[in-house]
């Protein structure tokens, strides 16, 4: 067991925390002490994300435990994110989205297995590259929408900053349905490609093999 796959058990461990704020009522408080340490806790475990991905490689501690807890803990907390959504705050995360959403995680997970016992792999792209961050920005502003309609900021005397954070948290969890939608066709056409060319080739090679056995039976007779 290494450093990165220490941070990754971490990401692990803390979707069951992430989900007890939200649901508990033992921190219930007037000024969204609640809210405030579950949208910590969701942003320190998606950083999380990109620095056990980046100390692995800069250490060269790449390993097959890592390979298959890094995704694994991706999906659990995509999953236990949008999963509690619909019941914390349903007006902003309705049913459906949650499982477009978590559909799209199962959809390339998917396909990324097939591409590997094919012998191939499936790059990441720029809109599942992307994702972490509109996923961080939908998944924190649908739980302060919970609590809060409008943050009103007070710049001095007379100026006031109006934070629109009901708008923000609609706009960015269709935003997010959007992009899912997006990076799925994005990879499944990657996917139909390499495994299109896969087969090309296969049959190319068949026949050059029949062909050779031909020659071969036509020099023997």
């Amino acid at each position: 067991m290494n450093l990165p796959n220490y941070i990754t058990l971490t990401r692990i461990f803390s979707i069951p925390i992430f989900m007890w704020l939200l649901t508990t009522r033992r921190i219930v408080g007037v000024h969204g002490q609640q809210e405030l340490l579950a949208c910590a806790v969701f942003i320190a475990a998606s950083i999380t994300d990109g620095i056990d991905g980046y100390l692995a490689r800069r250490r060269g501690q790449i390993t097959t435990m890592g390979m298959l807890l890094d995704p694994l803990a991706d999906k659990l907390m995509i999953a236990a994110a949008f999963i509690t959504l619909v019941q914390y705050n349903p007006h902003i995360v309705p049913a459906w989205m949650a499982v477009v959403i978590i559909g799209r995680e199962f959809l390339v997970s998917g396909l990324r297995s097939i591409a590997a016992s094919q012998g191939f792999t499936i790059e990441a792209s720029d809109l599942g590259k992307s994702k972490m961050v509109v996923q961080i920005v939908s998944v924190v502003a649908a739980i302060l929408e919970h609590r809060w309609n409008e943050w009103h900021i007070h710049l001095n005397a007379s100026r006031v900053l109006i934070f629109p954070v009901d708008l923000i948290a609609r706009m960015a969890i269709w935003f997010m349905v959007a992009l899912s939608l997006a990076s799925a066709i994005d990879y499944f056409v990657a996917f139909w490609s390499k495994i299109d060319r896969k087969v090309v080739r296969s049959q190319r090679r068949r026949s050059f093999v029949l062909s050779r056995r031909r020659k071969r039976d036509v020099a023997a007779t």
